[in-house]
C-alpha cells in the first residue's frame, strides 16, 4: 500500500554511505516495492472467494505478527520507552491502513485503491498548513495539487465518479490512517540515538495491530474452508494458501524488512522515488494478473498523482534551516521515511 511510512529515525544510518551501499540499498528497495505492490493482487482473490476482507486483513497481520515475534523479543524495551508510538503504529498503521484498503480492494480496482492512497502526503501538508498552521513550501503545494487534479483523472469525475463510492471513501480512509500515524509520530521524534529502531516498531505494531484485528474481525467466524481451496486469479484457478503465505512471508515480513534496511542506505528523495514504485508494480500486476485495465485517462492521472506525491514528499527543507515545512510536518525530523503497511 502507498506511501507506507515508519517515520522513525535509523540511528545507523550515514549520508557517506559506500556507493555500492546505495546499489544495495535501490535493490532492496525495488524488491520492497514489489512485495508490497503483489499484495492487493493476493488478496483481492481470497476475497472474491470468500473471506471477509477483514479476515483477510487479520491473517495478514496476525501471521506476520508471529514471523517478527522475535524481532519483539529484542526490543521489548520498546514497550517501556515509547507505548504511545507502538500502539500509534499498530492501530493507524498496521490495522487501520490495511484493513481499510483491503476493504476497498473488494468493491474498487487494486490500482485505483492504491492511488487514492497517495494522496497522504497531500493530506498531511493540509494538517501542517491549516490545522498547525505551519507554512509550507511552494513546491509542495504545488506537489498537493498534481496529486488532488491526478485523482481527479483516475476516479473519473466528469463521469460522475465511475467507481464505487464506498469503496473510495474506504480508500481514503486508508490515506487518513497514514496521516494519523505522521502526526503522532511527530511527537518526541527527535530522539537522536535514542530513538527506536524501526524494526522493533513494525514487529510492536504488528502485534497490536493483531490484537486490535482479532476483537474486531473476530476470526473464529471465519470461513477456513477457503484457505483449503483455490482462488481464482482472471480465470486462473491458484492455491488459497499459496496467495495466503505469499500475503504473510512476502507482502508483508519480506516487504517490511526490505524496506527499512534500504532506507538505510538510501536518501530520502531516492526512498521516496523508489516507494512510488509500488503503485505502479500494483498496477501493473492487477491488469495482467487479474484483468483490472485502466483507462489512457487513469493511468495519466496515476503518473500526475505519483508526480505529486513526489514532490509533496521531497520537498523538505533540511532541519534547521528556517525554511517553511513542506511534507507534513512529522518528517521534518525524521531523517528516513520507510513503510507502514
Amino acid at each position: 500500500m502507498a506511501c507506507h511510512h515508519v517515520p522513525v529515525r535509523t540511528s545507523d544510518s550515514s549520508p557517506s554511505s559506500p556507493r555500492h551501499g546505495k546499489g544495495v540499498g535501490l535493490g532492496l528497495a525495488l524488491l520492497s516495492a514489489v512485495a508490497f505492490g503483489g499484495s492487493g493482487v493476493a488478496a483481492k482473490p481470497l476475497i472474491e472467494a470468500g473471506l471477509d476482507p477483514l479476515h483477510v486483513v487479520w491473517l495478514r497481520v496476525a501471521g506476520a505478527a508471529l514471523v517478527m515475534l522475535p524481532l519483539a523479543v529484542r526490543h521489548r524495551a520498546l514497550l517501556r520507552r515509547r507505548p504511545g508510538l507502538l500502539v500509534g503504529f499498530g492501530l493507524l498503521a498496521v490495522a487501520g491502513v490495511q484493513a481499510c484498503y483491503f476493504a476497498a480492494l473488494s468493491r474498487i480496482p487494486v490500482g485505483v485503491a492504491l492511488l487514492i492512497e497517495y494522496l497522504a502526503p497531500a493530506l498531511v501538508l493540509g494538517w501542517v498548513r491549516f490545522v498547525q498552521r505551519r507554512p509550507v513550501t511552494r513546491a509542495a503545494a504545488v506537489g498537493v495539487v498534481l496529486a488532488v487534479g491526478g485523482l481527479a483523472c483516475v476516479v473519473e469525475v466528469w463521469s460522475g465518479l465511475g467507481f464505487d463510492a464506498l469503496g473510495l471513501l474506504l480508500a481514503l480512509g486508508a490515506a487518513c490512517c497514514q496521516v494519523g500515524y505522521f502526526v503522532l509520530s511527530d511527537q518526541g521524534s527527535d530522539a537522536g540515538d535514542e530513538a527506536p529502531d524501526p524494526l522493533g516498531v513494525i514487529a510492536y505494531g504488528l502485534l497490536v495491530g493483531a490484537a486490535v484485528l482479532t476483537v474486531v474481525a473476530r476470526p473464529w467466524n471465519m470461513d477456513w474452508s477457503v484457505l483449503t481451496g483455490t482462488a481464482r486469479m482472471d480465470g486462473t484457478p491458484v492455491a488459497a494458501i499459496a496467495l495466503l503465505a505469499w500475503i504473510v512471508l512476502v507482502a508483508t515480513v519480506v516487504a517490511y524488512v526490505t524496506g527499512v534496511l534500504a532506507v538505510r542506505r538510501l536518501s530520502p528523495q531516492v526512498a521516496g522515488v523508489v516507494a512510488c514504485l509500488e503503485a505502479v508494480i500494483a498496477t501493473v500486476l492487477a491488469w495482467i494478473l487479474l484483468g483490472e485495465h485502466l483507462s489512457a485517462p487513469q493511468l495519466a492521472g496515476g503518473v500526475i498523482v505519483l508526480v505529486g506525491a513526489f514532490i509533496a514528499q521531497s520537498s523538505t527543507p533540511s532541519k534547521g534551516s528556517g525554511q517553511p515545512v513542506a511534507s507534513g510536518g512529522p518528517e521534518r525530523k525524521l531523517s528516513r521515511p520507510g513503510r507502514a503497511a
